[in-house]
């Protein structure tokens, strides 16, 4: 068969590769000029390329639809990925979280990896060429047009990806050719995408990393997500882990609800225990001013804006510190708070929640079941998880299935 795969990212390469190992005749088409562009800045350049946790696990970090992905996980996990890789020459390690790398810490040999994969399977690369339509004939796909000129073919996997990071290319080609096709979308939206906060302390915190912080994200005074980890504070507002997952959770109504964002700096000691050591700190250092008090309890640049919040001031001598100002210090320092104003958008948006409706897609091939010999990929499906490595791990297995189904 005559197979066209659009899209040269994780999952349109891997569809690629499973579509060329099942004997058929495979062309992939990339707009860009250089395939995996967006995979190569994926993780800081370093490539988180899945989350080696068992498939149950891996369901819980899973947002929106994790049951869609029942058949694609389970046929092509992450043992399965890592063993491809490992099988085709790349060397990978296993960080905190189960967050797999590159052994190297390079994103260019996943992508190294891949083109020598579809290059041994005789795949025809088509880069610099942007889809334009999807070629019917009577409810069956019959190729594909470009702005280089028509690829006819008896099956198509679109793995177009979202709107994130338009700088890689992402122009929204998903919504339009999919809704020239009549196939229901949900809306994009970004996600796993830094947060903008009102308070006007938080840029003097900027570059500020936290390990070991419990992080709550509140809507309407309810809990909305909750997570432990690592988070960084910024110009803007807010970023890191914790935070770009807790972003998973919320929807772009909810940021006119001012969502709050409380995060707890010492999670591993309850309020008593908390004052108790504050209590030695400040035994210590008696005679020294409140600020001065603080150096073994937080980071250097965050001790004025703690101070800062606080009705006590930080020139007072610590002798003269009252309980009830050292139970608001408990309080701050557990329930520090910033109030969300909104995200930082496509641009810096990781990847899109929204995309094609799960409900309009095969899940035990990925076909989309309006017309015969189409399926889809990736990103542009209406399904997206935490931070991780485990959006990787979905491009990885849908693209899998899509190029396994085609018979």
């Amino acid at each position: 068969m005559e197979v066209v795969v659009v899209g040269g990212g994780a999952a349109g390469m891997m569809a690629a590769i499973f579509a060329a190992t099942g004997h058929h005749h495979v062309t992939l088409i990339e707009k860009n000029e250089k395939l995996g562009k967006k995979l190569f800045i994926t993780g800081k350049g370093r490539c988180n390329f899945t989350n080696a946790c068992e498939p149950e696990a891996f369901f819980e970090h899973v947002v929106s639809n994790p049951k869609f992905l029942y058949s694609a996980l389970y046929g092509f996990d992450s043992r399965s990925v890592m063993d491809f890789f490992e099988s085709h020459g790349m060397k990978y390690k296993i960080e905190r979280g189960n967050r797999a790398f590159p052994q190297s810490d390079h994103s260019s040999d996943v992508i190294k990896t891949l083109e020598r994969c579809l290059r041994d399977l005789d795949v025809r690369i088509r880069l610099n060429t942007k889809l334009t339509k999807v070629l019917l004939a009577e409810e069956k796909v019959c190729g594909v047009k470009t702005d280089r000129g028509d690829f006819p073919a008896d099956a198509v996997i679109l793995a177009l990806g979202g709107r994130s990071y338009p700088s890689c290319g992402a122009d929204g080609d998903t919504w339009r050719i999919m809704q020239d096709l009549n196939v229901d979308l949900t809306e994009a939206s970004p996600s796993l995408v830094p947060l903008t906060v009102e308070e006007k302390d938080i840029p003097l915190l900027q570059g500020l990393s936290l390990k070991n912080v419990a992080v709550k994200i509140l809507v309407d005074q309810k809990e909305r997500y909750e997570g432990f980890g690592e988070m960084l504070f910024t110009h803007f507002g807010l970023s890191g882990p914790l935070i770009l997952s807790g972003s998973c959770y919320l929807d772009e109504k909810d940021y006119l609800k001012k969502p709050k964002v409380v995060i707890d700096l010492k999670p591993a000691l309850t309020e008593k225990e908390l004052d108790e050591r504050i209590l030695r700190d400040f035994d210590e250092a008696k005679n020294k001013q409140f600020r001065n008090a603080l150096s073994k309890l937080l980071p250097a640049k965050m001790i004025p804006v703690v101070t800062g919040r606080l009705s006590c001031s930080e020139f007072k001598p610590v002798h003269d510190i009252t309980k009830e100002e050292r139970r608001d210090l408990v309080q701050l320092l557990k329930h520090f708070t910033c109030t969300v104003n909104g995200n930082r958008g496509f641009t810096e948006a990781i990847i899109t929640r929204g995309g094609v409706k799960t409900s309009q897609i095969d899940p035990k091939t990925m076909a989309v079941k309006k017309y015969k010999g189409l399926y889809v990929a990736g990103e542009m499906i209406d399904v997206d998880a935490q931070t991780g490595g485990y959006n990787l791990q979905i491009a990885w297995s849908t693209g899998h299935l899509s190029g396994n189904s085609i018979c």
